[in-house]
């Protein structure tokens, strides 16, 4: 397909994505086709491991291309969106569970979507131009694609900052932050493809000294606060301007339930319990949240002025997250 370039290159399974012009934003196509190439390298002796990185320098993958979900929801077709995440979450969670090395060279933005390919892969590559964030409550959603499994994982508070604040990571926080694992310059890349290619070892990825990291340097403890208006209430005592200013230009309702399911993460033994609790939230998505909003006003209009209206309580929340049913998202080796 025009988006991915699906090839094997010696001993290595390659997926480059060329939606470069549209900073790689991932389609329900590609992350089917993604998935695809995947499940017919997990048992080839040719593939020794997998190599994806994209083209273009500004981004990896700005995040999923949510144009398609929107519009079908504004026509009353909800469908449309539970089967784009519910596709996409089974190719995160085929990255995250592949018994092969996936090594994912991850530069410029690396966002929502593009969290869900290159931040479950086995061996994770930033360079200088690398920022990597979740910020999907700007647009009325939560942490998804497996974020909140990973923002579980981070030190301290530092989850609950990032699902907040949708704050960018440079390629030290990143790495400080359990979202990547080496820093090469990326002007080595292109060698060290080929190595890979050729000899299909990934003993050759040797990170070097890591960058500054800022968040393990700031005081998060706000983002302790047992709900939103705690967090705010201590942001506001603490004069934390720079934080309380994406606090309210942020959907509410998108926080408080991104706080719960980062929270919730902490508990589970495999991404895929995140992964089918982020579903409950996105299913309803385009139904019974600001989704549809938040898309308006960042993506379609891009007057960058959406008008919240769905209320943040707690009840609100748990109906969000609550099971669904039959419809859940589950597993074929769910334990």
């Amino acid at each position: 397909m025009d988006d991915l370039d699906i090839r094997i290159a010696g001993r290595a399974g390659r997926i480059t994505l060329t939606r470069d012009r549209a900073l790689n934003a991932l389609t329900h196509d590609m992350a089917q086709a993604l998935h695809r190439a995947l499940e017919g390298w997990r048992d080839d002796p040719a593939v020794a491991l997998v190599v994806i990185d994209a083209a273009g320098d500004r981004a990896f993958c700005a995040g999923g291309d949510i144009a398609a979900v929107y519009h079908a929801g504004m026509a009353g077709d909800h469908q449309r969106g539970r089967d784009f995440f519910r596709d996409e979450y089974r190719m995160n969670a085929a990255i995250a569970t592949f018994p092969k090395p996936i090594v994912a060279f991850m530069q410029g933005f690396v966002m929502g979507g593009g969290v869900g390919v290159g931040g479950h892969a086995s061996h994770r590559i930033v360079g200088d131009t690398t920022r990597i964030a979740m910020p999907e409550s700007g647009i009325g959603l939560i942490p998804d694609v497996g974020g909140s499994w990973l923002l579980g994982r981070a030190p301290g508070r530092i989850g609950e900052y990032l699902a907040l604040t949708g704050a960018r990571m440079g390629p030290g926080d990143a790495i400080h932050a359990g979202f990547a694992d080496l820093y090469i310059p990326e002007a080595d890349w292109p060698d060290l493809i080929a190595r890979l290619e050729r000899d299909g070892d990934v003993s050759a990825l040797t990170g070097q000294p890591v960058p500054a990291a800022v968040l393990d340097r700031r005081d998060l403890s706000a983002f302790g606060g047992r709900h939103l208006p705690d967090i705010v209430a201590a942001l506001e005592a603490a004069g934390d301007d720079e934080a309380l200013a994406a606090l309210r230009r942020n959907s509410p309702l998108s926080m408080a339930a991104g706080l719960a399911l980062v929270r919730a993460a902490r508990a589970d033994h495999r991404m895929q319990q995140s992964l089918t609790r982020e579903y409950r939230f996105t299913a309803r998505a385009t139904a019974e949240s600001d989704f549809l909003e938040g898309v308006r006003a960042q993506i379609i209009d891009k007057d960058r002025s959406p008008r919240w209206q769905a209320g943040a309580d707690e009840d609100k929340v748990r109906a969000l997250l609550a099971p669904l049913d039959q419809d859940d998202l589950l597993w074929e080796d769910a334990e």
